[in-house]
């Protein structure tokens, strides 16, 4: 790798946890970090991320890793409206199962996708090394639980959204000056500012809390995609920025699609937000997100080709 190129946006915060910097090769490169999604529900909005059975999210599990993940997040309670999930069936479908997978994958960092602390606290004993808030601190202990634990935290953003609830009429004010639509922009930026100043506070290492301007949450299809346009303000907080793309409801509505027909759009966000300093990616398609992060490293200078031959030989 050269020096930095002035047309190149500025890379994005690294991201460590338990002591291990993601996305860095032996030999230096830096590459985008890949979080797989499995559910271990039944009515998740994407069916094939859908794990309730032990053995198939366990073979889901090592899919992911041989396919270039490094991070597997563990869901137990559908982001959306639904039918009740209490505290102690969360625990029995995500718990006993982040402590099989770290001891068949230790390698693989384990994150649990939970906004309750209690679920939080036993994920942790049971090895999980990253909580992904996806509910914006509606349980205020959890920071404090991942803060004593030296685990990582994902500070999100819903605008004042309760966890599973859908947006209904979302509107944020546009700012005195500049662009109008930055309304949201700022919201997100001031909210993840705080959450992650809280989470620092907590004991949380600043390179183990991820802020994550949470797409579709609290937001409608302007939102998300604006937020996707500013990346950098997101990259610029200092802290390794999340996207959770994947398949998303404003990627379908820009192209009229349904969610298993959503992989490319999902992709072409997937590699501006990487060009423009995101680091980790929140991905239903593990090798093909991992491939088009591995492209843009390299045409960000951040990473070597897997091989040079056309021409030489």
């Amino acid at each position: 790798m050269s020096a930095p190129d002035p047309v190149v946006p500025p890379g994005g915060a690294p991201l460590v946890l338990r002591g291990r910097e993601l996305g860095r090769d032996a030999d230096g490169s830096r590459r985008g970090v890949v979080m797989a999604i499995l559910n271990r529900t039944t009515d998740s909005f994407y069916a094939p991320a859908r794990k309730p059975d032990d053995a198939a999210a366990l073979d889901a599990a090592h899919r992911a890793w041989e396919e270039g993940a490094e991070i597997l997040d563990v869901g137990g309670v559908r982001a959306g409206v639904g039918p009740v999930v209490d505290d102690a069936e969360e625990i029995r479908r995500v718990v006993p199962f982040v402590a099989r997978v770290r001891a068949e994958l230790p390698d693989l960092v384990l994150s649990v996708d939970t906004w309750r602390a209690s679920v939080a606290r036993e994920a942790i004993a049971a090895g999980a090394d990253l909580v992904n808030d996806t509910w914006a601190g509606a349980d205020p202990h959890l920071v404090e639980v991942a803060g004593e634990a030296g685990v990582g935290v994902v500070c999100s953003h819903t605008g004042g959204a309760t966890p599973r609830t859908d947006p209904h009429r979302v509107a944020y004010p546009a700012p005195d000056q500049g662009d109008p639509r930055d309304g949201v922009l700022l919201d997100v930026v001031a909210t993840l500012r705080a959450a992650a100043a809280r989470a620092v506070a907590c004991g949380v290492p600043a390179a183990s809390v991820l802020v994550d301007p949470t797409h579709d949450f609290g937001k409608n299809t302007w939102h998300s995609l604006h937020l996707l346009r500013r990346t950098p303000a997101l990259a610029g907080l200092g802290h390794p920025l999340l996207m959770a793309l994947s398949r998303k409801d404003f990627v379908g509505e820009t192209l009229g699609l349904p969610p298993d027909e959503r992989l490319e759009g999902t992709l072409a966000a997937t590699a501006l937000a990487a060009w423009l300093g995101a680091r980790v990616f929140r991905a239903h398609d593990v090798a093909a997100t991992r491939r088009v992060l591995d492209l843009v490293a390299v045409v960000r200078d951040e990473a070597v080709p897997a091989q040079v031959l056309r021409g030489l030989a």
